[in-house]
């Protein structure tokens, strides 16, 4: 599958912001993108459990307002706001810890249509070792799915375990990884702490060494 890496990049809109959450520091990652639909269709796309699978992972579960849903082999938590079609928030519980996930909705006129999501994390030893990335890529990654659930739904989504071995994959990764630096940068990060992180993430995603610039 061909991919055009340097529009899908350019695509996502990537902000990173600081703010406290039960009384600890802790950072939003937010991430964005229109597409070519009505905002009724990527709100299904975003919380059929039927479609979920076709552009991110099988979920199962109480998937409704108060429900507990599980991403298999990630996270799991429980949907803590659910505004047809306009607005989802859940909790995101993987390793012991917890953060917070918003999906926000809205139409950008005929036939197309804006998803952002945000996720929100208190600081720790994992976000100064990889800092936006480490949630920002995985997203992206969700995104482009997305796309290609909607612009080509009757072929198969790229496969999770060897994406990351293609020529566009990789280069989507480091794309991605490098960007999520930028933002950073951006948002008042040391540059040189910023792009640290940045290439420890896409070493993350993509099994390599990545060189320094």
């Amino acid at each position: 599958m061909d991919l055009d890496v340097e529009r899908l990049l350019g695509a996502v809109e990537r902000t990173v912001s600081s703010l406290e959450r039960d009384g600890q520091a802790a950072r939003a990652v937010t991430l964005a993108r229109s597409y070519a639909t009505t905002v009724e269709d990527l709100w299904d796309a975003v919380t059929s459990a039927e479609r979920i699978p076709r552009w991110f992972l099988p979920v199962s579960g109480r998937l409704e307002l108060g429900g507990r849903y599980q991403l298999e082999g990630n996270a799991g938590g429980t949907i803590r706001h659910c505004e047809p079609p306009s607005h989802l928030g859940l909790t995101w519980e993987f390793g012991g810890d917890v953060s917070w996930v918003e999906a926000r909705l809205c139409s950008e006129g005929t036939g197309r249509s804006r998803l952002a999501i945000t996720h929100t994390a208190l600081v720790s030893d994992h976000w100064h070792t990889f800092g936006p990335g480490a949630v920002g890529v995985g997203w992206e990654m969700g995104l482009l799915g997305m796309e290609l659930h909607l612009a080509r739904p009757n072929e198969p989504k790229p496969d999770a375990a060897t994406f990351h071995t293609t020529r566009d994959g990789k280069a989507l990764l480091l794309g991605s990884s490098a960007a999520w630096g930028r933002a950073a940068e951006a948002a008042g990060t040391d540059p040189d702490v910023a792009r640290a992180a940045a290439q420890r993430t896409a070493a993350f995603y993509t099994g390599e060494t990545v060189a320094p610039d």
